[in-house]
C-alpha cells in the first residue's frame, strides 16, 4: 500500500505538471489523480468530486493533496478535508515539489508531506550567469 497523490489546481496546471513529471521519471510511482477547476465551477460540486476522488485514491496509507495556490478555490476546497487524519495538504504546487514527492514512493504520509515542502522550497533558486561569456 502506498500514499495517494491528489492534485487540485486551476484549469490544466495539475494535469500538465503530472504529465511532465511522468515523462521525466518514465512513470508515476505513486497513484495520482488530478482535479482541474475552471473559473465557473461551483465549490459544492467540486467538493463532491473531491470526496469521490479521495475514496478512489485511498489505499490505506493516506492521501497527500497538492494545490497550486493557497487561498484560492482549489486550496479552499481541499482544506475542507484538512481535519482528516489520513490527509495532508500542501499549497504552492510546482514541478520540483511534485518530482520530489514522486521520487520517494515508499515514504509514509507525514514524510511525503515534508518532501513536498522541501521540494517546493528548495526548487526556488536564483539563476545567474555562471562566468560564461555570451
Amino acid at each position: 500500500m502506498t500514499v495517494g497523490i491528489l492534485i487540485v489546481s486551476h484549469n490544466q496546471i495539475g494535469t500538465e505538471l503530472i504529465n511532465t513529471a511522468r515523462q521525466m521519471l518514465s512513470c508515476s510511482p505513486l497513484p495520482t489523480k488530478v482535479i482541474s477547476i475552471a473559473i465557473n465551477d461551483k465549490p459544492d460540486v467540486i467538493q463532491i468530486e473531491l470526496d469521490r476522488t479521495l475514496k478512489e485514491l485511498d489505499q490505506g496509507n493516506g492521501i497527500l493533496i497538492l494545490t497550486d495556490m493557497f487561498g484560492s478555490t482549489p486550496s479552499n476546497v481541499a482544506c475542507e478535508v484538512s481535519d482528516r487524519d489520513d490527509v495532508r495538504i500542501v499549497a504552492g504546487l510546482s514541478l520540483p515539489m511534485l518530482i520530489r514527492v514522486l521520487n520517494y514512493p515508499n515514504l509514509g504520509l507525514d514524510d511525503l508531506e515534508k518532501k513536498a515542502l522541501s521540494g517546493g522550497q528548495e526548487g526556488i533558486v536564483r539563476c545567474h550567469h555562471m562566468g560564461y561569456d555570451l
